[in-house]
């Protein structure tokens, strides 16, 4: 197994340095053009057999266990080079070309999500201890990609912007609008648009630990008359609202219901509304989700090319008024989660354990990676139930520093 493992590595291996530390204790350094360079240390022959044989899911689960650790640098280095090597090199590779045929082939059934098993998988994630993401997101609990104008602002700036940019996209023209938010989170974004701009605003999810804690925090502000949180999937809506907002819960959605989604947009809209959907994507195509993530943090999860999205949209009477590619904002805003997970970690393991930190920085520096390196990014689709819903221009997204126009906020 070894043999085979290193002969892999040698054709693997065309960007940058890895070496490896085998069980018996000889190192190999595999080295190509210039790139990142990173070692790891592989303590057991079992691990270097799941490695041959299934390393999309044996790396991580290697790192988790302690039978893979880096070797005189981080996980995140590590990461770095195999992602330096995954997709430039991936033809050498034919047995990766046929597991990544293979899960392609699965993905409709990985991906099966009627409203129980929806609950469960968001169960999985969102459902965790509620300290953990106090832990490490900015003080409003936003788990979604932020917006970086300049790119040097804070987390907790880069997120105010985001939720600004949104309310700018839904077009806040006047006070009392309606607006569902589907996969409200931890309540966040519903709040700012019912406190800062003066909405009506009904936030659905499927977890109930962030549930909760949406609901406390509504009352906390005294927003409770102006904002309303339910348990509920997105397919039980039966209202009409002027606004729909989704962020970061269409990766949730599974793609043989793309067009369940929205037509459920379609059909709540009122005549002039309009709706924006932020989700994370992938620039290069159709895939399939990694096996690891699937596994361990987003079961059922996947991010989708915009070629998968659009022709649901097209059937739905929709009408698609602007779209827009954030392509390094999640990076950044990735990058200070782990920062701040890092700075936070002893206590996180009081809290869960070391082989639960593990599992979080693998899943964190991996994620950094997929849109720093691997193709992924964040779409955001502005639809309208009519052509004339939205302005003609762009204007209105930039009208002045502090962002007045058809979305400035309403004064206290």
């Amino acid at each position: 197994m070894q043999t085979a493992l290193d002969g892999i590595l040698r054709r693997f291996i065309g960007s940058g340095r890895l070496s490896v530390r085998w069980p018996d204790g000889h190192q190999t350094l595999y080295s190509g053009n210039d790139g990142p360079s990173a070692g790891i240390a592989i303590h057991t022959p079992r691990a270097a057999r799941r490695l041959l044989i299934n390393p999309g899911l044996a790396l991580g689960e290697g790192y988790m266990d302690g039978s893979i650790t880096a070797d005189e640098c981080g996980i995140y280095d590590v990461l770095d080079v195999m992602f330096a090597n995954i997709d430039s090199h991936m033809e050498r590779q034919p047995i990766l070309r046929f597991r990544t045929f293979l899960r392609r082939l699965k993905r409709r059934l990985d991906q099966y999500n009627p409203a129980a098993r929806a609950q469960k998988n968001v169960s999985h994630h969102y459902d965790l201890n509620g300290r953990l993401y106090s832990l490490f997101l900015d003080r409003d609990r936003q788990y979604s990609c932020a917006y970086f104008p300049r790119g040097d602002e804070t987390l907790e700036a880069a997120q105010l912007a985001k939720k600004r940019h949104i309310a700018a996209k839904l077009c806040l023209d006047r006070p009392g609008l309606r607006i569902l938010d589907i996969g409200s989170g931890w309540g966040g974004l519903a709040l700012t648009l019912a406190r800062d701009y003066g909405a009506r605003v009904t936030g659905i999810t499927l977890s109930r630990e962030q549930l909760a804690e949406s609901r406390d925090r509504a009352m906390t502000e005294g927003l409770e008359d102006r904002v309303n949180f339910e348990l509920l999937d997105y397919r039980a809506i039966d209202q009409r609202f002027d606004r729909i907002v989704s962020v970061g819960m269409f990766e949730h959605v599974g793609i043989g219901y793309y067009q369940t989604f929205f037509d459920t947009v379609s059909r709540c809209l009122t005549p002039d509304g309009v709706a924006l959907l932020h989700a994370i994507g992938r620039s290069d195509g159709p895939s399939s989700t990694n096996a690891w993530i699937d596994k361990y943090i987003f079961p059922g999860g996947y991010s989708p090319a915009l070629s998968e999205v659009i022709p649901a949209v097209e059937r739905s009477a929709l009408v698609v008024t602007d779209i827009e590619i954030l392509r390094l904002h999640y990076a950044q805003t990735l990058r200070h989660w782990r920062w701040r997970f890092n700075a936070n970690r002893d206590t996180i393991a009081s809290i869960y354990d070391d082989r639960f930190c593990r599992m979080f920085e693998f899943y964190l520096c991996g994620s950094e990676l997929a849109f720093r390196r691997g193709g992924h990014m964040v779409f955001q689709i502005q639809l309208g139930a009519r052509q004339d819903a939205v302005p003609l221009t762009r204007d209105y997204l930039y009208a002045g520093a502090g962002r007045i126009g058809v979305s400035s906020p309403v004064s206290s």
